[in-house]
């Protein structure tokens, strides 16, 4: 949840937003309720000298909910419209395409691309995000389920890599799934939205298909359980 607090810049109020400590200092008096601001301009908290955190300069206390929340980590409104907003910096488009069937989707990693096969010789071609180095995948797969604003339960893997993240997380405009999720065969991966577009043509997932979220209510009303869908 932001928190606006009473700083203006030319009346410009820059939203500041909490996230959670890390348990070794949520009993540290100097936090709010065990919460730090995340992004702080003035560079109150960091850890670069071990020291986490610091005290704070001395400032106007601003208005705090108790109750803030981390906003990545907050369950949002199911809103297809104010998701629609989100769009990609790549657009979509429709190219010649060939050597597949009509209805397969293709997806090139290293194009960071996505093309849904048409039946007159063309595709349409999506921008995604795809696996950094290390989770990046080959394959074959087909979509065995589909789900609106789907919830998020990370793997245990990812716990262990990131113990900061929730056991489980409903879907909303906040959750890292974004507005649909199209999920390939038994593995862990699924091809669904985002709630950063901006992550779009990069490799930065933990290997699951990123689409803006326009893109992927697009494709979700495209293709039905069963579609192939081929990772290169």
């Amino acid at each position: 949840m932001p928190d606006y607090g009473d700083d203006l810049d030319g009346g410009y109020v820059a939203p500041r937003y909490w996230r959670e400590a890390p348990p070794r200092y949520r009993d540290d008096p100097r936090l709010d309720d065990g919460y730090y601001y995340r992004g702080d301009r003035y560079n109150d908290y960091d850890d670069e000298d071990g020291d986490f955190p610091p005290a704070p300069r001395p400032r106007r206390q601003a208005s705090i909910d108790r109750n803030a929340v981390s906003p990545q980590f907050s369950p949002g409104l199911k809103d297809d419209k104010q998701a629609s907003l989100a769009q990609s910096p790549i657009p979509r488009s429709v190219v010649r395409f060939s050597g597949y069937d009509p209805g397969t989707i293709v997806i090139s990693t290293k194009e960071k691309r996505l093309y849904l096969v048409l039946n007159d010789g063309t595709a349409l071609k999506y921008g995604i995000g795809v696996g950094k180095q290390g989770f990046a995948w080959k394959g074959t797969e087909t979509i065995s389920r589909k789900a609106e604003w789907p919830d998020w339960t990370p793997p245990k893997e990812m716990i262990a890599r990131r113990p900061e993240l929730p056991d489980h997380m409903e879907g909303g405009l906040n959750n890292p799934l974004g507005a649909r999720a199209l999920y390939l065969g038994s593995t862990l991966y699924r091809i669904h939205g985002t709630n950063e577009p901006n992550s779009i043509g990069k490799a930065v997932s933990s290997g699951c298909i990123r689409m803006a979220n326009p893109d992927v209510m697009d494709l979700y009303g495209r293709v039905g359980v069963g579609t192939k869908v081929v990772v290169l």
